[in-house]
């Protein structure tokens, strides 16, 4: 049965049930599955060796350089929420750079992955996400499922820390327990994106350093917090989902879903 919290469900969302997990595992430890499934999420440190993250560290630095100069080329120095200043997001980096495509298809990333969503596992969807000190800004709560309903509903988010990740500069925050009531109902909010619902009991912070991860599902809720320092909070997310994933299509408020796009563009959404 579900557990109770905040929020109401996404229209689309009907007779969904968790999945849980009964190994075996060959990564994750029984205590690290059982809170993923009990509370949505849990943090492994050191996921990656310090030279691999060295190199992605300098390989996304480079390309948010890019993000970052087109955001101040625009008026307003915005495009939807993503501002200077505040947050970038460089999306489906794997598509660009051979480093990032061989780092989501690391040992260690990828057998996260099959122990939480079985051995056929694509990439879905990857993006650097640097938090930038110059306007503190926080994210709101959401899920990934929130943003662009996928099928089936747990996928999985490893939010790699580039940098440490802390309280002070906008570690991810979570709402424990949610996950099991499948995709809420979003709303967007101007300026900060989707958001399921504002200020809910329960929240637990989740730090980690630099090499870490934070491992959480789809339909977990979470936040990132302002950065309160003055040094950039750099990440990097990475999302994989089973094969045969689809993305819907349509209006929530109008109806049943239109259609389904198929989660398999080969350029960036492949085997793991």
């Amino acid at each position: 049965m579900a557990s109770p919290g905040p929020g109401v469900p996404h229209p689309w969302n009907r007779g969904f049930e968790w999945q849980g997990h009964a190994g075996p595992f060959t990564f994750l430890s029984p205590e690290q599955v059982r809170r993923y499934d009990d509370d949505g999420f849990f943090v492994i440190e050191d996921l990656v060796p310090p030279d691999v993250l060295a190199a992605t560290v300098a390989e996304t630095d480079r390309f948010e350089a890019e993000t970052d100069a087109f955001l101040r080329g625009l008026d307003g120095e915005r495009v939807s929420i993503a501002e200077a200043g505040a947050i970038t997001f460089s999306v489906h980096l794997v598509a660009r750079s051979p480093l990032l495509r061989d780092l989501t298809r690391h040992p260690r990333l990828a057998a996260v992955a099959r122990d939480l969503l079985g051995s056929d596992v694509h990439l879905y969807w990857d993006q650097a996400v640097y938090k930038k000190p110059e306007k503190p800004r926080r994210f709101p709560w959401h899920q990934d499922n929130g943003y662009a309903y996928v099928e089936p509903q747990q996928y999985l988010t490893i939010w790699l820390a580039l940098t440490d990740a802390t309280v002070d500069n906008g570690c991810p925050q979570v709402v424990p327990g949610v996950h099991r009531r499948g995709t809420l109902r979003h709303e967007y909010v101007e300026p900060l994106g989707f958001q399921c619902f504002d200020d809910p009991p329960g929240v637990v912070a989740a730090p980690v350093r630099a090499g870490g991860g934070v491992v959480f599902s789809s339909l977990t809720p979470h936040l990132t917090g302002p950065n309160l320092t003055d040094a950039v909070r750099k990440a990097y997310i990475v999302q994989y989902a089973p094969a045969g994933a689809c993305r819907l299509e349509g209006d929530p408020a109008a109806g049943p879903p239109t259609g389904s796009v198929p989660c398999d563009d080969p350029s960036r959404q492949f085997p793991v």
